[in-house]
Order: structure tokens, then C-alpha cells, then sequence
């Protein structure tokens, strides 16, 4: 009898640990996504290669939100990026929106260079001067070729 309790407290007891480590992984990797408390705001790039869903919004080297979506515009061709912005965070109107990439080997991010407006976008906003990604490869070609892109 005295087995079945100790076994009971031991498995009540990692079950109390293995909801604590799935709390953890929830927090650190924005697994509830948008609607905790961001907002959202759009931006059209030319191109969008190397950004996904899940990746980093950044403001002054600081993540500031992540990328929710990514479709494509039927009528002007841009990517079109959802971005999940935390509500702390005023973005004012004449921001502008870069693709850039993190260092040579690393993944790129979304880096969103605060404009001088008083005037700050709202929820469901778009941020309309973008610059999309640059491809590394396509430089080392049209510096080898010696043509202009």
C-alpha cells in the first residue's frame, strides 16, 4: 500500500514539472501568437525571401513582435507581411519597414527605423516604406558579371 502512495506522489509530481516546462516553452516562444495583448500592421515587400511566420520584429536591434502571416498580393505581385506588434511599442506613421539579414550565415528579420511623426499607426495599419530582401548570392553574380541589378 505504501508503494502505490509513493508512486502516486512521484508521478503527480512530474506531471507538475512537465506542465511547468511546457509553460515555459509557451512564454518563450511566443507560442499564443497574436491577439495576447499586440497588434497588428501590414507591410508589401518586393521580395520576402528568408521571412516566415514566427519571424523576428525588430526595433532598434530589440524584438519588438513577430511576422503572423505572409501571402502574396494577386494584383501588384509584393509580399504582403502581417506583422504582430507588442501593444507597448508606438509606431509612428512615417516608419519604414527593411528586410535585413543577420549577418552572413544567420536568418533575416523584419526591422521596422521609427519615423518623426506625432502620429502613430493603429491597429491594422500599414507601413508603406519597405525594402525588401537582398540576396547575397545575386550580388556576388552581378559583381562577378559586372552588371547592375
Amino acid at each position: 500500500m505504501a508503494s502505490n502512495v509513493t508512486e502516486t506522489l512521484i508521478g503527480a509530481a512530474v506531471l507538475v514539472a512537465a506542465g511547468g516546462f511546457i509553460a515555459y516553452a509557451a512564454q518563450t516562444t511566443d507560442f499564443g501568437g497574436p491577439g495576447r495583448g499586440d497588434f497588428e500592421l501590414t507591410a508589401a515587400f518586393r521580395s520576402a525571401a528568408g521571412v516566415g511566420a514566427g519571424t523576428d520584429v525588430r526595433m532598434s536591434g530589440v524584438k519588438i513582435g513577430t511576422v503572423s502571416g505572409l501571402s502574396l498580393d494577386p494584383q501588384t505581385y509584393q509580399a504582403i507581411a502581417t506583422l504582430a506588434l507588442n501593444t507597448a511599442v508606438e509606431v509612428p506613421e512615417d516608419s519604414d519597414a527593411r528586410i535585413l539579414a543577420d549577418g552572413l550565415l544567420g536568418g533575416n528579420y523584419v526591422a521596422i527605423t521609427p519615423g518623426g511623426s506625432e502620429f502613430m499607426l493603429e491597429d491594422g495599419g500599414q507601413i508603406l516604406n519597405t525594402q525588401g530582401s537582398v540576396s547575397l548570392i545575386d550580388l556576388l553574380i552581378a559583381f562577378g558579371t559586372g552588371q547592375d541589378e
